[in-house]
């Protein structure tokens, strides 16, 4: 970004993020440049005379319920364990890949790295391996097998890996936050390998001295956290008291706890809203956030009542978007991985282990009826119930036949991840119909430097190729478009079958844009209409919508697409005084229309790193204001 927009950006930055937040950024910013987090946080101290001894922090259910609940799906746990076994490992839910805890080249101080690595390889990757995620597959398959070859993978992985990684050298201390959830993986882990051969005294001490020398690396930049105000603050707590809890014996322990605690209360009570939803506008952070409370009770033993009254909304929020038959959520805001606890052989992009968790855990009955999702809560020790209440607060869901949609409105506090707002996404039998592109990669060569974090990939309407909010950074967004319920209709059963909402981030060009969504019997209308905020004026209305990788057929301007249950049909009225014209694009390029195709269309990224193709259909209509766009899913009886 060039020199003179950064210094016109600051001052909007200000008003909009809050002083306090910009305040803690720049003392962490003067302290990353003027070398002090280099003399606070020093390299190679990896040995101590403190006696630490580790304590087991989670006593899972008995092998028996584990072992009944899985039946013939233990052997997938078993394969993943192989897998690794072979040094290979999964990340983000993605493809087997080579597991490297050893990074190349010579390591440097962890404030040389920060955010990526210094030759501008993304750094997600390593981070992922970093936090030994995968590692709870060896614990898990350890703890019903007793076959000692797991346990061994672990320490031998977790000895490379301090080894290769002193203290404050390299990529992998470069974020408190990546430290904190190492941390919670070895605890968890610890817990389940505890009595194992391969469990030497040497090996206990070893990560002992690892743990202490993690919890000192995350107060020095504690104010990072502060500024972020999202799930690093949360992480980076949870952090602290895990060490505490793991070494309770530490002359440090009450001070990590003490400290941990209290901000992890307050990121609870600044981050979840009322209404349940999260500060960071994203399902991926959303599960990470309540994966951390739910670890947070069984470490911290007892919560404020508020606390666990925000926790158990925010469960309740994002049941209400979570497809009960496959546990898949819209690929709402920032996609990352972040899966911290992957207690379940179930997939990644399954939401169900750690929302049934977090429901037993604060809602204090079954989000679901008891099935496999429950492994992890047998892992964490919660005993599953068949007591099942719905929830009592979410997002704007509207309910069709045999179909579903999350529409999305939001009042934004924070910043947010995304540029989506009015954003529509169709569900239908399990299948996902209108999508969410996802976020595939932060890091890399234009045009994937988290470009499908702008309007152009979401399931909405541009005005004049403008988005409804300013990109001002790879991550920020401001003056944010704020959407409102304008209004809504309920059927005989109270569900939503009809909402119509707003959003003003075209004002400033003189265009007010409303959107409905209404479910039809097996039709669903969705209406999107532009007016002047006066003179009427000509502009250019772009629509788009992203669909599955479907054989696809065009005539009349109704695009049919074949899915696995019949043909799903979309037709488009546009109501304009001049022209229109229609782009369908696969995987970055044009397979019907005229001009010229974004190269980031036709993509959807269900996890961080991967893209498969998709179909993005586009209408841009061209004329004086108003403008209607109506388009009609039909989906087969």
């Amino acid at each position: 970004m060039p020199f003179f927009r950064k210094l016109l950006i600051i001052p909007k930055a200000l008003r909009q993020l809050g002083a306090r937040s910009l305040l803690l950024y720049g003392w962490y910013q003067f302290k990353l440049r003027s070398g002090l987090l280099r003399l606070q946080t020093p390299t190679g101290r990896t040995n101590s005379k403190q006696k630490n001894d580790l304590v087991k922090l989670i006593s899972p259910t008995s092998k028996d319920k584990i072992n009944s609940l899985l039946g013939d799906s233990a052997k997938e746990l078993f394969r993943q364990a192989d897998e690794i076994l072979d040094g290979k490992v999964r990340l983000f839910g993605g493809e087997p890949r080579k597991l490297e805890l050893t990074v190349q080249g010579e390591l440097r101080h962890w404030t040389a790295y920060h955010s990526q690595m210094p030759d501008g390889q993304d750094i997600k990757p390593i981070w992922e391996e970093g936090r030994f995620g995968w590692a709870t597959v060896l614990a898990r398959a350890y703890w019903l097998s007793g076959d000692e070859r797991y346990a061994e993978s672990f320490w031998q992985n977790t000895q490379e890996f301090i080894a290769a990684n002193p203290p404050n050298l390299g990529p992998h201390w470069s974020s408190g936050q990546e430290v904190a959830l190492r941390l919670i993986s070895w605890a968890f882990c610890f817990s389940l390998l505890a009595e194992a051969k391969a469990s030497s005294p040497e090996r206990k001490r070893l990560l002992a001295q690892s743990v202490v020398a993690h919890a000192e690396r995350i107060p020095p930049t504690l104010n990072y956290a502060l500024a972020q105000n999202n799930n690093h603050l949360l992480s980076e707590a949870m952090g602290l008291c895990t060490a505490a809890a793991l070494i309770p014996s530490h002359p440090k322990a009450k001070q990590w706890r003490k400290l941990g605690t209290n901000h992890f209360l307050e990121g609870i009570e600044g981050q979840i809203h009322e209404d349940g939803s999260y500060a960071q506008h994203s399902n991926n952070y959303h599960r990470l956030m309540l994966q951390l409370g739910t670890w947070a009770q069984k470490i911290l033993k007892e919560l404020p009542i508020s606390t666990v009254v925000k926790l158990a909304r925010a469960t309740d929020w994002q049941l209400t978007i979570v497809d009960r038959n496959t546990g898949r959520a819209p690929n709402l805001g920032p996609n990352d991985g972040a899966y911290i606890l992957p207690l379940s052989i179930l997939p990644f992009e399954d939401y169900r282990p750690a929302l049934q968790a977090a429901s037993l855990v604060f809602r204090r009955d079954a989000a679901l009826p008891i099935g496999i999702w429950d492994e992890m809560n047998l892992w964490l020790g919660v005993n599953p119930t068949s007591f099942l209440r719905g929830p009592d607060f979410g997002p704007v869901r509207v309910e069709g036949k045999e179909s579903w949609a999350y529409f999305r409105m939001a009042q934004f506090k924070e910043r947010p991840g995304h540029a989506d707002q009015l954003q529509v996404d169709l569900w239908w039998r399990e299948l996902n119909i209108a999508q969410d592109a996802g976020s595939y990669l932060y890091t890399a060569p234009a045009p994937w430097d988290n470009a499908l974090s702008g309007g152009r990939a979401h399931n909405a309407v541009m005005v004049n190729g403008r988005e409804s909010m300013t990109k001002a950074g790879r991550f920020l967004w401001l003056d944010w478009a704020q959407a409102k319920l304008v209004d809504e209709e309920r059927g005989g059963d109270g569900q939503l079958v009809r909402v119509l909402a707003e959003h003003d981030g075209y004002q400033r060009l003189r265009v007010d844009y409303r959107r409905q969504v209404a479910a039809e019997a097996n039709r669903w209308v969705i209406t999107d209409r532009l007016t002047p905020r006066g003179a009427a004026k000509k502009i250019v209305a772009r629509l788009h919508w992203l669909l599955p990788d479907w054989d696809w057929q065009i005539e009349n301007e109704v695009l049919r697409l074949q899915s696995p249950h019949g043909v799903v049909e979309l037709d488009l009225d546009v109501s304009v005084g001049d022209e229109y014209q229609i782009q369908l694009i696969r995987a970055g390029e044009l397979v019907h229309g005229e001009g010229i195709a974004d190269p980031i269309l036709g993509w959807v990224s269900s996890t961080y790193g991967v893209k498969n193709p998709a179909l993005s259909f586009v209408v841009k209509a061209t004329g004086l204001l108003p403008i209607t766009i109506t388009s009609t899913f039909t989906l087969p009886i």
